[in-house]
């Protein structure tokens, strides 16, 4: 391929727009239009934390464990937006390689209305014992002081999470990777503005300190839904939700829950483990929750582009099965996973190399700055499996068999991962480097289990 054909593929990729056909064109030409938006808006997605994390550290200690704690609550959260948003795709993405334009758009304002539910439910309760909530997490009294309002206003803000995961997720299961990239955009664009002004009061606007970071995030994931729904709305768009779809549709519902619901597991259960893991941690002071909080934004960072690649195997997975093109789909999966791995490891090479300097970049504090440094080197270690492993539980999540993935998260993070971390931290004595070294090890032996089952190809018969 030519450097001027190269370039325009891939402004092909970030212009998107065209009805392109995933399953008759060339494998890698379809790789890469849905992989490079799909990579930008994982990586968009990450710079809220990151963007948060770097405006927040300069509140202090309190300030930043109380982002690593709610962080890893919100990680539930996030679970159930994650596997509603597989379910979503994997349905919208089966009914566009079958070329059903109805059913894909009765599918999306299925996944729509259930997001809205689930939010309610969990907004309310969760704003009301938030300050709870993070005692259970093992804060201190200077991190429930200053943290308890941030707390608050993330937890109940979910409604705008899973709306905000679910419609892209619809467009991904269209193939329409370029208008969820341009909705992040818009979302971080306004994120990026905010957030110094609420934390620390600039000009007309009040400081809100840590809790200016929540309001910032709110607002910015807000618009994007607003716009999300506009476009959704429009006659010429890839994929357009009818006004005769807004009302339940039993059966199209249940096809959703039941994929979603491995889905919400699969996530749920690490989140689960992450939240131990951080209780893990605690044990170890404020400074040790900061530095691994830290560690962990940056890690999400690298790891979100990668989930952008794998995102781009769970739509051709899905489309090509739909399309029924079985072969065409193992070998995207495959591809997808090679290319995810040179990224990833060279991440990993350039954490290893860069380590001291990126915490100092967040914080001067020579504690926090230890931790942390320890904790990109140490689990940065599984990068190579873990690019392989996350491709391949996408390709299953595409495919429909969330359960698959389901059942390997249980046995590498609840037998494997937490007692480990224990294990290591405190049997061991290795202290905080015991969790970071358990990460590592888990993420390894779930990449090598998942590869050996994705060989057998069951899932190539999964009916969604």
């Amino acid at each position: 391929m030519s450097f001027r054909s190269t370039i325009k593929l891939i402004g092909d990729a970030i212009r998107g727009g065209e009805d392109q056909d995933y399953t008759g064109m060339g494998l890698r030409r379809a790789i890469v239009l849905l992989s490079i938006p799909m990579v930008l808006e994982m990586g968009m997605e990450s710079v809220f934390a990151l963007v948060d994390a770097f405006y927040v550290s300069r509140l202090g200690v309190d300030a930043i464990a109380t982002v690593g704690l709610t962080e890893s609550v919100m990680m539930i959260i996030y679970s159930l937006a994650w596997g509603l948003g597989m379910g979503v795709t994997a349905v919208v993405s089966r009914r566009s390689g079958e070329k059903d334009d109805r059913g894909a758009s009765r599918s999306a304002m299925q996944g729509i209305l259930l997001a809205t539910v689930l939010g309610l439910l969990i907004a309310v309760p969760g704003y009301f014992h938030a300050e709870r909530v993070l005692q259970l997490m093992g804060a201190e009294e200077g991190v429930l002081a200053v943290g308890t309002g941030y707390a608050q206003l993330m937890i109940a803000s979910n409604v705008v999470i899973l709306l905000l995961f679910v419609n892209n997720a619809i467009y991904r299961g269209a193939g329409d990777a370029a208008m969820a990239m341009r909705v992040l955009a818009v979302a971080n664009g306004i994120n990026l503005v905010l957030d110094p002004l609420l934390i620390f009061g600039i000009g007309p606007f009040p400081e809100l300190g840590v809790t200016g970071a929540a309001v910032a995030t709110t607002i910015g994931r807000g618009t994007a839904v607003l716009y999300q729904l506009w476009a959704l709305s429009r006659p010429k768009g890839r994929i357009v939700l009818l006004r005769s779809e807004v009302r339940l549709d039993p059966a199209v519902l249940w096809t959703i829950v039941k994929v979603s619901a491995g889905g919400v597991a699969q996530f749920i259960i690490p989140s689960l483990s992450w939240v131990f893991l951080v209780r893990i941690v605690a044990v170890f002071g404020s400074a040790a929750v900061a530095g691994y909080t830290i560690a962990v934004r940056v890690i999400m960072f690298s790891i979100m582009p990668a989930w952008g690649m794998a995102n781009a195997a769970s739509t051709l997975v899905g489309q090509n099965l739909g399309a029924k093109q079985p072969d065409r789909a193992e070998r995207s999966a495959w591809l997808i996973g090679h290319y995810n791995m040179f990224f990833m490891v060279g991440v990993a090479i350039f954490f290893w190399i860069t380590a001291p300097w990126i915490m100092h970049f967040f914080t001067t504090d020579p504690v926090v700055t230890r931790y942390g440094v320890e904790a990109l080197r140490i689990i940065t270690l599984g990068y190579f499996f873990y690019a392989y492993g996350m491709v391949l539980a996408q390709a299953f999540n595409g495919a429909g068999d969330t359960l698959t993935p389901t059942w390997m998260n249980i046995v590498c993070f609840w037998i494997i991962e937490i007692p480990l971390a224990w294990f290591l931290a405190r049997t061991l004595g290795w202290g905080a480097n015991g969790v970071f070294a358990s990460i590592a090890i888990s993420e390894s032996i779930l990449a090598l289990l998942s590869a050996a089952v994705f060989r057998r190809g069951r899932w190539k018969l999964v009916q969604v």
